[in-house]
């Protein structure tokens, strides 16, 4: 099984005629996806790869059953595209878009909550369910069915990881990236409860990186939540504090934030932490105890 998405889910692409938006919607397409409408104002009529484009996400839910909304659009119109989707009750919405302004990002958040439906990102990868549903940028090559959660603050990391894992003969259930900005849409926790709830998932990996508190509170709410087994790697041990390193979330500021921090809050809630990515699949497969 999986969660969020499966074999079912029924995508719209907003910003389907962009370079980004039309080579992405082709590729998810070619993946398996059901691609079955994309949006852009003013291009409403056109087509990319045979995905019949509308005008608005209104008019597109009028034509089609619409689970999820995958955004590709520039940071400018970012925010309004979020809320178009969730004023039309799309039940998931992915963000891919980078360079959101945190101000922005926080009025998404509540907006999106009030109308009760699910963001994921902004400045994230997507998620992809093996063999059944990719709604981003991952690439589907590296990914296979099985039985493994991952949920990732690094769209790059989540490749890495996933690839050594499908070497190792480890499948996953569904991967996921949650995004790398200050303010996201759903956190480590969100996925956690999901994972934790999934009868087709036996484990998760979890890959966070410095700054900010998510790995903290992921780490507490493991210790008195989760009872699958949990894995982790926390990016970006030799960053200097003050220094940026990537993400937007990615700064160690005020003494929080730090490598250290997180990797003790992990050793205190029992989930083994990998100093190196290709560590992962053995320390998983010792929690398995396979």
């Amino acid at each position: 099984m999986s969660i969020l998405i499966d074999q079912n889910t029924q995508v719209v692409v907003q910003g389907i005629t962009g370079r980004d938006g039309a080579f992405h919607a082709q590729q998810m397409k070619a993946d398996g996806t059901k691609v079955v409408a994309g949006v852009t104002p003013k291009k409403g009529g056109q087509e990319v790869d045979g995905i019949p484009v509308h005008n608005s996400v209104r008019e597109a839910r009028a034509k089609s059953r619409i689970d999820a909304a995958v955004i590709f659009v520039p940071e400018r119109f970012a925010s309004s595209a979020i809320q178009e989707a969730a004023d039309n009750d799309i039940p998931l919405i992915v963000c891919i878009t980078e360079g959101i302004p945190v101000n922005d990002m926080v009025r998404n958040y509540h907006y999106v909550r009030e109308r009760g439906v699910r963001l994921i990102g902004p400045n994230c990868p997507g998620l992809i369910t093996p063999g059944a549903c990719k709604i981003g940028i991952m690439p589907a090559r590296i990914h296979s069915p099985g039985t493994v959660g991952v949920i990732s603050r690094s769209g790059t990391l989540t490749y890495e990881v996933v690839h050594n894992l499908t070497r190792a003969g480890l499948g996953q259930s569904t991967c996921i990236g949650v995004g790398g900005d200050p303010i996201i849409g759903s956190d480590f926790v969100d996925m956690l409860a999901l994972f934790e709830e999934d009868p087709g998932t036996s484990a998760v990996v979890l890959i966070g990186e410095i700054g900010g508190e998510d790995e903290e509170r992921a780490a507490e709410y493991i210790r008195e939540h989760v009872t699958k087994p949990v894995v982790a790697f926390v990016s970006g041990r030799t960053a200097p504090p003050g220094k940026r390193m990537g993400h937007a979330g990615a700064i160690i500021s005020g003494g929080k934030g730090t490598s250290e921090a997180k990797v003790k809050a992990f050793g205190d809630a029992e989930v083994p932490v990998a100093d190196k990515p290709d560590e992962i699949p053995d320390l998983l497969r010792e929690r398995l105890g396979t």
